[in-house]
């Protein structure tokens, strides 16, 4: 199937995921991801992107961002990508392209899934086993939203500084939601939803979605599907 053309629209938040070309490691050393974090909150104070949560993993990144503008995520990761790839070509010598093609990007409702999306993202290293606590890996905002770091870079969602009137009132809600494990039906509803540039939420959400773009915001049922207004139509006739 082809993949959707992205969705950006401002206030709405986005999540985003890039990867090394070929799924190869975009990440060498421990100043490489901190060349990458410095320059992603340079571009997103520049543009006026909020950064709610991240991970950078090995060979891929994942970001969930509110943009103030409708173009404001697309500049911030080809002003990021750009600096970075130019960055690992000079330091450690090499040419050609780092990225895997265009980064994905989902819109996101922030109301049924944006607390969903951020802990998906912070559990990325607990799931591939590089870590038996997300607190444990270095490279994520969990740091900063569940054990209240300071990190300069996130900005809380609305959605986030709800959960309670204090900080650490918050950030022990917010830990609370990792004690219960994501489905598998989520897992696969989050990264079919960026893989294939889909919206993450309620019918409602992605009507208004729909009205406001004039874009599809979910996949349609195959005409053969007998839930379908059209197979249904078509055997009323028979």
């Amino acid at each position: 199937m082809a993949r959707q053309p992205r969705l950006n629209l401002p206030d709405v938040p986005q999540h985003v995921i890039q990867r090394g070309n070929n799924r190869e490691v975009c990440f060498f050393e421990e100043q490489d991801y901190k060349v990458y974090l410095s320059k992603l909150e340079e571009y997103s104070q520049k543009l006026k992107v909020s950064v709610h949560a991240y991970v950078l993993m090995t060979n891929h990144v994942h970001l969930l961002m509110t943009p103030k503008t409708s173009d404001g995520v697309s500049r911030l990761m080809q002003s990021l990508g750009r600096y970075y790839v130019r960055y690992i070509n000079h330091k450690y010598e090499r040419t050609g392209t780092l990225w895997e093609g265009r980064y994905k990007s989902t819109l996101i409702d922030s109301e049924q899934y944006l607390l969903t999306v951020s802990r998906y993202i912070e559990l990325n290293p607990v799931r591939a086993e590089m870590v038996a606590q997300p607190g444990e890996y270095p490279w994520s905002s969990f740091r900063r939203n569940g054990l209240g770091v300071a990190i300069s870079l996130i900005t809380p969602h609305e959605v986030y500084e709800r959960l309670a009137k204090t900080d650490k009132t918050r950030q022990k809600r917010y830990l609370a939601l990792f004690e219960k494990t994501l489905s598998e039906y989520t897992l696969e509803e989050i990264r079919q939803s960026v893989n294939r540039a889909w919206v993450l939420g309620s019918s409602k959400f992605k009507q208004q979605i729909e009205k406001k773009t004039g874009r599809q915001a979910e996949p349609r049922q195959r005409g053969g599907d007998r839930k379908s207004e059209s197979f249904k139509r078509k055997n009323q006739m028979l």
